[in-house]
Parts: structure tokens; sequence; C-alpha cells
């Protein structure tokens, strides 16, 4: 819970800081034409440019943010053994995806867990935690590696940045819009810009960006399982099964911080309402689309689609 507190904090956080830009630099007055209300087409721009703009800017930013916020080493010369298998896996599993081969980091963390963040196919960043390579056997962290670069051969990174600018645009756009009509009919305010509006405005954000956050973890939940059945192609349905059941047995690994929970292998089980905000699936559920997409004591794809 404490999560998607922090994930939900941080939406407010940023809408509060675009309502004032707004008002700094005069975009609220703008927005409208004297005596004629809102300028639909301004506001949809300004929607876009703050909405898409926002996304975009937080993807290309996510491997620079990932380094430093997670403290990932990259590894420029492996210094062991398994540093060099590493990062050999992942250049194989790399040319197996049909993507170019990322940087490959590891950052410190007990927790098993892994995560795959860029802005495109051939130049991505993969990072493992020191608790995977500890506690799962190769053959599953190759697993789980083929998780992650399926995300990236998807396009997943990208698609979810697009996703999040659209749901961004519509929140800004849509409370602006209830502002208005609530400052003119209720505090009569014939321009519509007055204390009431702000004051909607400020609500209206906050209500709609949960609705919106509800979207974009369904989209990444939906993607995850795509990314297993990825993971089980390139490196076999039954270590990817595997990896994910040791991760259910490890139990609950730490969680990555919101920007790339998102990004990451496994997730945490809220209850309740906070399963919506969950940007994975819980575990026992992708293990069962997996075992029931595959045969796994044969190895071998049921024609059951």
């Amino acid at each position: 819970m404490k999560r998607v507190f922090l994930f939900l904090a941080t939406n407010v956080a940023v809408l509060a800081v675009l309502s004032v830009v707004f008002q700094v630099f005069g975009v609220e007055q703008w927005l409208y034409r004297e005596g004629a209300g809102i300028n639909v087409q301004g506001l949809l721009i300004f929607s876009a440019l703050f909405g898409m703009g926002g996304a975009f800017i937080s993807l290309a930013m996510s491997k620079w943010l990932a380094k430093r916020g997670m403290g990932v080493r990259v590894i420029e010369q492996p210094a062991s053994d398994g540093e060099r298998w590493l990062v050999q896996a992942v250049e194989r599993i790399a040319r197996e995806a049909g993507i170019g081969t990322p940087e490959v980091g590891i950052f410190p963390s007990n927790a098993p867990n892994a995560f795959a963040t860029g802005m495109s196919r051939d130049d991505a960043l993969v990072a493992v935690s020191a608790g995977l390579l500890r506690n799962l056997p190769k053959n599953e962290v190759e697993a789980v590696l083929g998780h992650e670069l399926s995300h990236v051969a998807n396009g997943d990174m990208v698609t979810l940045g697009l996703i999040q600018g659209v749901v961004n645009t519509f929140v800004i756009f849509l409370a602006r819009i209830v502002g208005l009509v609530v400052d003119r009919a209720l505090f009569r305010d014939e321009r519509g810009m007055g204390v009431g509006y702000f004051l909607t405005t400020m609500v209206a954000q906050i209500f709609l960006s949960i609705l919106a956050s509800m979207i974009v973890m369904a989209f990444s939940r939906w993607r995850e399982y795509r990314a297993d059945a990825g993971g089980a192609r390139l490196a076999g349905p039954q270590n990817m099964i595997g990896a994910l059941q040791s991760l259910q047995r490890l139990h609950d690994p730490s969680p990555l911080p919101g920007e790339l929970a998102a990004f990451g292998i496994s997730g945490g089980i809220p209850a309740g309402l906070s399963r919506l905000f969950m940007s994975h699936p819980p575990l026992e559920q992708r293990i069962a689309a997996l075992q029931q997409q595959y045969d796994v004591r044969a190895g071998e794809l049921r024609h059951d689609h």
C-alpha cells in the first residue's frame, strides 16, 4: 500500500507543478477568448504538449534515472566470470530477440529483481540485482533476461510512454473543462476563472489522475503476460516458469521505484482496490497462464488458441 500511496503522491505533485506553471506563465488566461469562453483548440494543444512531452521526457531520461536512482553499475569490462557470463547471455538472447545489444548492469539489492528501460529497441538498458544472480540458477536468470528483452523487443517502454502521454493529455484537458463549468455554475463567475475554477481543477486533476493510473497499470499488467511468453520462447517454458516460481518462493521482492516498477520482473501483491494499481499481475496468475499455454512436462506448445 505504501508503494501505491507514493505513486499517487508523485502524480499529485506533478499536477500541482503543472498548475503553477500554467498560472505563472499566463497560460490559463491565454486559453480564454474574451467573452467567448475557453479556447478549446489552445487547451488541447497545451494539454498535449504537457501530457505527451512530460511522458517522453521521462522516457528519454529513464536510463539515466535508473543508473542514478538504483545505483546501477554498467558492466563495461567484465570483472569476473559471473559478469562475463551475464554479458554473453544478454548478447545471445538479444540476437535471438532481434534487437541491438543493450547496456548490461547490476544494481545492489538483496531482493531478486530485474528491469529494462530505454527509448528504443537498439538503445536499452537491462539491469539485474545482485540478489537475482545469487539466488536463481543460470537457466532461470536467462529466462528473466528473456522476459526483460522481450519488453524491449515488443516496444513496451515506448508504448507505455504513449499511453501515459495520452491519458495525461485528457486529464489536463478535462480537469480544466470541469473547473470552468463548476466555477460558472456554482460560483457565478462569468469569466469562469475565479477561485472555484482553480480549486475544482486541482481536485478534478487528482481524481482523473487516479482513474488514468488504473488504465496505465492495466496495460502494464497485460504486457507482463506477453513478456513472460517471450521469456518462455527465448529461454524455454520450464525455465520461465521456474524463474517465476523461484520469485514466488523467495517471497515479495523489494519493489522498484515508481518510475521503474512497470519495467521490472516482479511486483508486490496489494489487496483490495490496491490491485488496480499493480504494475504486474500476481506471480501465481502468471505461472498459471504459462502452464495453460505450455505442456510443461513435454516442453511443447499446446494448440488451444
